[in-house]
């Protein structure tokens, strides 16, 4: 199907308001970023925002969707290029430390998220099955592959996955924070955790 002036005229002005969408609620929180705020950010009216989104809740999903697509295909990316199955999982654990530093509003963006969720009642964001699925995935073709040792792949990717929200905190908290080493004591952590006895 042919792309028209219009339709990427209209493709650019939703990629704008979804721009200014996460930049508000990483400057002050989604509570705080209504409509017409996004509106006067991307310079256009409410209306036109209402011709892209029905409503805020739509526009948030398409923020999320921008946000999380994002970090997954940068992750998948740096984990396909891995020589082997262990490179895989220490290309994951860089490719997710380095997308997210590398973005800081949209850190803030999925923080704000799990919040909302969690207010809302959904309190097992965090503990979702599916949220470090693919890590233990990895962790276990490292284990098939005879690069890894026994132990709990689940386990180990919720241990990792819950340093790597830390550093990333540690360092959105504390701009001077030395995210390059703390990363390198965390690949010495988790290459000695997981090395063949």
């Amino acid at each position: 199907m042919a792309v028209t002036a219009e339709t990427g005229t209209e493709g650019a002005r939703r990629g704008q308001i979804i721009d200014s969408a996460i930049q508000l609620i990483a400057q002050q929180g989604l509570a705080r970023t209504s409509l017409s705020r996004i509106a006067d950010k991307a310079g256009i009216s409410k209306a036109a925002v209402l011709y892209h989104f029905r409503n805020k809740d739509e526009l948030l999903d398409e923020v999320l969707a921008r946000v999380l697509g994002g970090l997954v295909t940068e992750v998948g990316a740096r984990v396909d290029a891995a020589e082997t199955p262990r490179d895989a999982v220490f290309a994951y654990l860089k490719a997710m430390i380095g997308h997210l530093t590398a973005n800081p509003d949209h850190v803030r963006v999925i923080t704000e998220a799990i919040a909302i969720a969690e207010l809302a009642g959904h309190n097992t964001v965090r503990a979702d099955p599916s949220r470090w699925k693919a890590l233990a995935d990895l962790l276990a073709a490292a284990q098939s592959a005879g690069q890894m040792r026994q132990f709990d792949t689940k386990a180990v990717a919720v241990v990792i996955g819950g340093a790597v929200d830390g550093l990333v905190g540690q360092w959105i908290a504390e701009p001077e924070f030395d995210l390059t080493a703390a990363v390198a004591e965390l690949e010495t952590f988790i290459d000695r955790a997981t090395e063949l006895r």
